[in-house]
């Protein structure tokens, strides 16, 4: 005789759809739903990321699993009156995340929450096939992620500015603030590991400040809750990834053994550096204002005259058909 279904261990009377490894708890959907959203909801009132109900929030997401997610817990949490969402779309070729953006304006429209398209071409002239086959051509030794997350955060935060949002929020989760933390260990970059936690300053008037509210969500919870609400998701990846494993694969790799052997590694370690940390992050407060680019007046890095986008376009003008400025985007819904 097959024995019944477990029941959920928080309401104790659904039948049990989800295992939390980290909790040792079985849930029902409901409550697992209610625990992500909850989660989120402590993890924005602890930080202080946004005044919730009240401040003009941008949401910057591409639509996958943990795009969706965050879009679902935020309409639950803020006034869907004082959202809205950004897809930037960088053209990679082949119809790359067309289908996706689609479904995103769709899941978006059913909570009230209009998305605004920019894309690549708009901003600066050319798509990012182009950019990266021109960087080849010029032998630049720069990744198509590279220039894709250059471009993509600076017309995430032209926009932010240009439309008055006091806050943008992007869908990293626990595993990729884990990894970027690991990473920039590695790299003995003090600077940026501090500028992961959720109370470092915005070093510049002209950056809207960012938050993550899915920063102690596990991406396998986004991954769980998009597959039990039957959410549409995309199944294609960029082509322009190359075989070769990069820095991030291999953390990745050895971080998810470690979660399989202890489960709730993750959310210890990034618990341990946000109050281990805090006193160093309070020093950023007092480092000068970021410098701005001779070129286009956008904030740079400590040190350089001419911002990564700059130099980007300065490197393959010459490599393309076409003139590469940096144009005033116009959104198409």
């Amino acid at each position: 005789m097959a024995s019944e279904a477990p029941t959920c261990d928080r309401c104790g009377s659904e039948r049990a759809v989800i295992y939390q490894p980290h909790t040792g708890r079985r849930l029902c959907l409901k409550c697992f739903e209610e625990d992500i959203v909850e989660r989120v909801r402590r993890e924005i009132e602890r930080w202080g990321m946004l005044r919730l109900g009240k401040t003009r929030l941008l949401l910057a997401l591409s639509g996958g699993k943990d795009s969706l997610t965050l879009l679902y817990v935020m309409a639950q949490l803020h006034d869907v009156n004082r959202m809205a969402v950004l897809t930037v779309y960088e053209g990679a070729g082949g119809g790359y995340r067309l289908r996706e953006i689609e479904n995103l304006k769709r899941f978006a429209k059913s909570y009230g929450v209009d998305v605004e398209v920019v894309s690549f071409r708009d901003y600066i002239g050319a798509e990012l096939a182009e950019l990266v086959r021109a960087a080849r051509e010029a032998k630049l030794g720069v990744k198509p992620c590279t220039i894709c997350g250059t471009l993509r955060r600076r017309i995430i935060n032209w926009y932010a500015r240009l439309h008055g949002f006091e806050k943008v929020a992007t869908a990293h989760n626990l595993d990729d603030e884990v990894q970027t933390l690991y990473m920039n260990i590695l790299r003995g970059d003090l600077d940026g590991m501090l500028r992961l936690h959720p109370l470092a300053p915005t070093l510049s008037d002209k950056l809207v400040p960012r938050i993550k509210p899915l920063r102690k969500i596990y991406e396998w919870e986004t991954a769980a809750l998009a597959y039990l609400k039957g959410w549409r998701l995309p199944v294609e990846a960029c082509p322009l990834i190359t075989e070769e494993a990069s820095l991030r694969a291999h953390i990745r790799e050895v971080l998810y053994r470690l979660e399989w052997r202890q489960p709730g590694f993750l959310l210890r370690v990034l618990e341990n550096f946000d109050r281990e940390m805090l006193p160093l992050v309070k020093q950023l407060y007092g480092k000068p204002r970021l410098p701005l680019c001779e070129k286009c007046g956008e904030p740079t890095s400590y040190g350089r005259r001419v911002c990564r986008v700059c130099e980007i376009i300065d490197a393959l003008r010459e490599k393309l058909s076409r003139p590469l400025t940096l144009a005033e985007p116009r959104p198409q819904r």
